[in-house]
């Protein structure tokens, strides 16, 4: 007996496991998927403008410093 106890408490278990995982998939909509998905190319493309300014800025002062000779 002691058997089907322990497939009782199996089934209820994974019930509340389930439930759980469909309280989560309903907590994230498409929404605010979306929006997050935006909000992090916006902060891609700033670190792409920041990294690109930060290129030019060393290729200008790159040059005047490679002019020593010997």
């Amino acid at each position: 007996m002691t058997r089907g106890n322990q497939r009782e408490l199996a089934r209820a278990k994974n019930l509340k496991k389930q439930q759980d995982l469909q309280k989560g998939k309903k907590g994230e909509s498409g929404q605010k998927l979306e929006a997050r998905k935006l909000n992090d190319a916006d902060i891609m493309r700033q670190k792409q403008q920041a990294a690109q300014a930060k290129k030019e800025a060393g290729a200008g002062a790159g040059g005047a410093s490679g002019s020593k000779t010997k």
